[in-house]
């Protein structure tokens, strides 16, 4: 584990706050390249919702940055090395390999979404939807059966500062996760709802999908820094 590694973890959350902070403040107008989407949508900015979460990406940026960094020097770089005499790192369940596979496939599934949102599919898009949400309760319940695997081999998180870590990041990460659920949830419980079209839960997938995104690549730089040490 060197410098770059974790200096690469915080620019990849960088980056992807940035493109998600592009996408959301684009205008109609400015993305179609015609005069009707200024007609249509006004010359207000962007809706509340989409700048709540602009502050949460660049929030959670931080937040996962300070712990990839934490987790960096606690291993003992940057500080003097009898410090670290405790840092035995652990295993990684195979299991956790699943887990990345299922929530690449819920990031899919809300892209899919998405899309046929766009295109005016509410079949497809109740399809995707509820797919997205299915493939993201079932990583929560893989990471749950990892920490069970892990605990049942003596690998507690009391035991040394590198298990700690282990549970500390991606117990972090579920706990994200599951927040973004419960938006889901209320936006699958309007599409559910009699009478609701596309146009009312539009502003909540293109939302949650973006979330979706940015969760699945925290994912991929954590893992990969477990994976690395």
């Amino acid at each position: 584990m060197s410098l770059w590694v974790a200096f690469a973890g915080i620019l990849a959350g960088v980056i992807v706050w940035w493109l998600a902070v592009r996408r959301l403040t684009t205008r109609p107008w400015e993305a179609q390249g015609t005069a009707d989407g200024r007609d249509s949508a006004g010359t207000l900015g962007p809706p509340p919702a989409r700048i709540g979460l602009w502050i949460l990406l660049a929030i959670l940026t931080s937040l996962f940055a300070l712990f990839i960094t934490g987790y960096w020097m606690r291993m003992g770089h940057g500080m003097a090395h009898g410090l670290t005499h405790d840092w035995h790192p652990l295993a990684e369940p195979r299991v956790l390999w699943i887990n990345t596979v299922l929530l690449a496939l819920g990031s899919v599934a809300m892209q899919w979404a998405r899309v046929a949102t766009n295109r005016d599919d509410p079949a497809r898009a109740r399809l995707a939807w509820w797919l997205g949400g299915a493939f993201a309760v079932a990583f929560l319940v893989g990471q749950y059966y990892a920490w069970q695997q892990l605990q049942a081999a003596g690998y507690y998180a009391a035991a040394n500062p590198a298990n700690a870590s282990f549970y500390l990041l991606t117990g972090v990460h579920a706990v994200h996760l599951g927040g973004g659920l419960v938006a889901w949830i209320r936006t699958a419980a309007r599409m559910a709802r009699g009478g609701a079209g596309l146009d009312d839960v539009r502003l909540g997938i293109e939302l949650c999908t973006v979330y979706w995104h940015y969760l699945l690549l925290v994912w991929l730089v954590l893992f990969g820094l477990l994976l690395q040490t």
